[in-house]
């Protein structure tokens, strides 16, 4: 059977808690340009699992597969992050058919994660590899890089998450654009609009994102993990309840053991060693 998600783990050298992993997902239907069928939402959903229940993995990097060499006579595939949805799997469906996946899927296990993640964009990322980008909390993207959302031409929205995702993050006017037209736009483009927060050459993507990465891993897992729940607060309170909630949990941390190894560390000029509570 086909492994569809390739999973390794890097340990992260002076992590606090000790042991500390990045772990790196890959996404492996090269053949498909690393569409996402069914099975591989159901190894992200298993794999999100895991990675919630291991305090050792801090970071999570989601990228594709490379493309296979060509064989004699056929013409190379391009390189991809994940090109959609396997469309296939659409054809004759209704809505009673297709709605179970949706309410239970990789997209929204991957933005449920209290760790990091990354998404590590070389190539094609469509439609629901746009969403698979979104629902992570950042993204590294090389220069080659393409993104778009063009259910539209399919008589269908974005069904991923990705209106909500794209308004949020770039604006009303900029989602409109991308949903309704169904365009590609190039990587600088993402950069200059705020789709990505890095754009390297190709040769350069596995080293930026992997020492984003490691910077997150290597910082206390506690406030990592409460740092991404009070942004993440952001998206659904009220300008006054976000403040109020960042507040409270900033308070909070001067209870903890990480907090006063933070302050001693810095005044003493030494590197702190986490606990991880």
């Amino acid at each position: 059977m086909e492994d569809v998600l390739l999973v390794e783990d890097i340990l992260v050298e002076n992590s606090n808690p000790s042991g500390g992993l990045v772990s790196i997902w890959t996404i492996n239907r090269p053949n498909k340009l690393n569409s996402l069928n069914m099975k591989v939402h159901e190894e992200i959903k298993n794999q999100c699992k895991r990675a919630e229940s291991d305090d050792n993995i801090r970071v999570v990097i989601i990228k594709g597969a490379l493309p296979l060499p060509a064989s004699e006579g056929t013409k190379q595939k391009p390189k991809s992050f994940a090109a959609g949805a396997d469309i296939s799997e659409f054809e004759g469906k209704n809505s009673d058919q297709v709605r179970p996946f949706f309410e239970d899927n990789g997209w929204e296990a991957i933005w449920n994660l209290s760790k990091p993640t990354i998404a590590m964009i070389d190539g094609f990322a469509l439609g629901g590899g746009t969403e698979l980008a979104l629902s992570c909390d950042m993204r590294v993207a090389s220069k080659d890089s393409k993104f778009g959302q063009p259910e539209i031409k399919l008589g269908l929205i974005p069904g991923g998450g990705g209106t909500q995702r794209l308004c949020r993050l770039l604006g009303y006017g900029k989602a409109m654009e991308i949903v309704l037209t169904g365009e590609m736009i190039g990587a600088e483009e993402a950069l200059r609009i705020g789709l990505v927060n890095k754009v390297e050459e190709s040769n350069d993507l596995e080293l930026t994102t992997m020492s984003l990465a490691t910077n997150i891993a290597q910082k206390s897992p506690y406030t990592i993990k409460v740092a991404k729940r009070t942004i993440r607060a952001s998206l659904d309170l009220p300008f006054t309840e976000g403040v109020l909630t960042e507040r409270s949990e900033f308070v909070a941390l001067f209870d903890t053991e990480d907090k006063e190894i933070g302050v001693k560390a810095f005044l003493e000029r030494q590197i702190p060693k986490w606990l991880g509570r």
